[in-house]
């Protein structure tokens, strides 16, 4: 009731402001001095409301103040406002020319030359009617505050049940004697033989807990002896400047490309670099991610645990053994008309870490100073692998993302510096080592859909084929069918682990994509690959990165992904 008589006052009183310049544009005056409010007089007013004792009709200037508008209580001082404003509108109504004989009135004329000015009485009504869409304003966030918590109150903890299901297939069509070496551990006439597994196998639980909380629980049983966690955290959302905070697993913020989702990801295997400087991702941390209220300027920042504690849930060491991660991202340009069919994103992600420089070889913890990858396909060894460097006290990563998204088109690139300072290096190894890598790649859908990107994460979004792909019969004997979505892909992979000693090896790869979405939830991927793998120490006996390197040689991969998610 009282939030509808303030909306009335505030109403009301910008009308009266609106009929005060329109008298003061047209040359005339009000009534005398005596008539008029003055704000000096409105000390402890309680509100400005006009109530009318009589309705003036719509075509009247009077009926323009008073109509719509019903009785109040008015305080004494209201009263003159009132009447000034009906003495104003009937003076209005009964002269045909009622403005020009107030503007002659030489009596009016003195009088307001004996008062304040206009223009100051104008001003003063002004900062009057600015103090009430304040108090309007307050008044209202108040209610909706009252409104908010008496909702949070009714709520109650909910739960979402989801998981993926990936089947791969690869088959390794040709490999020179250094690529065998390395994948056999040493023999160069053993190819390596093809791969039909399970890539994931995943089950997870999220929700939400009032009156801000979340969590969420995400296990992979690809490998049904030892299970995997994946993500496992709760966190507090709504925090002051658009923030969530996350305690527990979760991705360490570097390489785009880990950061998308698996089941949004337009190549079947991630980048080289993307997957040798954040081996696995998930590291036990604390977190916090925020954006500004357009999204299009984002950021994250925190602190994790170096050891991997997917299979056993613990960490057990030298706490120091941690890094520290952030990342910030904005999207300065989002097309909102198309629905996200044109955008552009940056993205500048950096680490500082301190690993175990004294891990042995049967070191059951991870968190030593290592970097290797896959040669983006499931191999059972990674094809290039600096080994533990021995020493290893410090390293830092520096990673630079873009994607700009015209249409159907893509181009996506990231690339990522790795400088390590080594302490009591092993013979023939330098105390200042580097490597870097990154990728570059573009896509087309055929079928004119485009890749959805999500502004306050900064990642790929789930594509929605124009039609789904289907063959069912119908009533009529005939036959309906859809054909999903059909995608082009190609990518330039670069990773250099091969430094002071240290021989990682080279990589230069190349992956050609095909992608069929049958549905939003589900897609068959298609990745051929090939490249050439050089300066390696793993080439020479498949075991050792310190020995002097040599040509691994090339390879052809072919690889195959059926994939739904729910």
């Amino acid at each position: 009731m009282e939030s509808s008589s303030m909306r009335r006052g505030v109403s009301v009183a910008r009308q009266a402001l609106a009929a005060l310049v329109c008298l003061a544009t047209s040359g005339g005056a009000l009534a005398n001095a005596d008539e008029w409010w003055t704000p000096a007089n409105q000390v402890g007013s309680d509100s400005v409301l006009v109530a009318p004792e009589s309705a003036p009709t719509l075509n009247s200037f009077g009926g323009m103040l008073s109509n719509q508008y019903s009785a109040a209580p008015m305080s004494a001082q209201d009263g003159l406002l009132e009447d000034t404003l009906q003495s104003t509108a009937a003076d209005v109504d009964q002269e045909p020319s009622g403005l020009q004989t107030l503007a002659d009135d030489e009596q009016n004329q003195d009088a307001l030359a004996d008062d304040e000015s206009f223009e100051d009485r104008l001003d003063a009504f002004a900062s009057r009617l600015e103090a009430l869409d304040t108090l309007e304003e307050e008044w209202t966030d108040y209610q909706d505050g009252l409104a908010a918590d008496a909702k949070s109150k009714k709520k109650k903890s909910t739960i979402k049940i989801g998981g993926r299901v990936h089947i791969d297939h690869w088959s390794f069509s040709n490999t020179d004697a250094g690529i065998n070496r390395i994948e056999s551990g040493g023999d160069p006439d053993q190819s390596p033989e093809n791969i039909t597994a399970f890539r994931r196998l995943r089950l997870e639980i999220s929700g939400t807990v009032p009156q801000n909380m979340k969590y969420r629980l995400q296990v992979d049983f690809n490998n049904p002896q030892t299970p995997e966690i994946k993500d496992a955290y709760l966190g507090w959302t709504d925090l002051p400047n658009n923030q969530t905070l996350l305690l527990g697993n979760q991705k360490r913020p570097l390489g785009l490309d880990h950061l998308n989702s698996s089941r949004y990801n337009v190549f079947a295997e991630r980048p080289l670099a993307v997957e040798a400087f954040n081996e696995d991702a998930r590291r036990f941390g604390l977190a916090m991610y925020g954006h500004n209220d357009e999204e299009s300027f984002c950021w994250t920042y925190g602190i994790y645990n170096l050891e991997n504690i997917n299979t056993d849930g613990r960490f057990i060491g030298d706490s120091a053994q941690a890094g520290g991660y952030s990342r910030l991202w904005g999207s300065p340009w989002y097309d909102d008309t198309s629905g996200g069919r044109g955008y552009w994103h940056w993205g500048l992600a950096g680490a500082v870490a301190k690993p175990d420089g004294n891990a042995g070889a049967d070191d059951t913890n991870n968190n030593e100073g290592r970097f290797r990858t896959r040669p983006l396909a499931r191999s059972s060894q990674r094809w290039l692998n600096t080994g533990r460097i021995d020493g290893a006290d410090w390293y830092q990563n520096i990673g630079f993302e873009n994607i700009l998204n015209l249409g159907s088109l893509q181009i996506t690139g990231e690339y990522i510096l790795t400088p390590m300072q080594v302490e009591d290096p092993a013979a023939g190894v330098d105390d200042n080592l580097f490597f870097h890598g990154g990728y570059i790649y573009a896509s087309y859908f055929l079928t004119g859909e485009h890749m959805p990107y999500n502004r306050s994460t900064g990642t790929l979004s789930r594509v929605k084929p124009h039609e789904n792909f289907f063959l069912v019969d119908r009533c009529n004997g005939c036959r309906g069918n859809g054909w999903g979505a059909w995608q082009l892909a190609f990518r330039y992979d670069h990773l250099d682990l091969t430094d002071g000693g240290v021989n990682g090896g080279v990589g230069n790869l190349y992956t050609a994509g095909l992608n069929w979405y049958w549905t939003p939830y589900s897609k068959v991927q298609n990745n051929l690959v090939w490249g050439e793998i050089s300066e390696s120490g793993l080439a020479a006996n498949g075991d050792n990165p310190l020995d002097a390197p040599v040509n691994a040689g090339n390879f052809l991969i072919f690889g195959t992904r059926f994939m739904i998610d729910f």
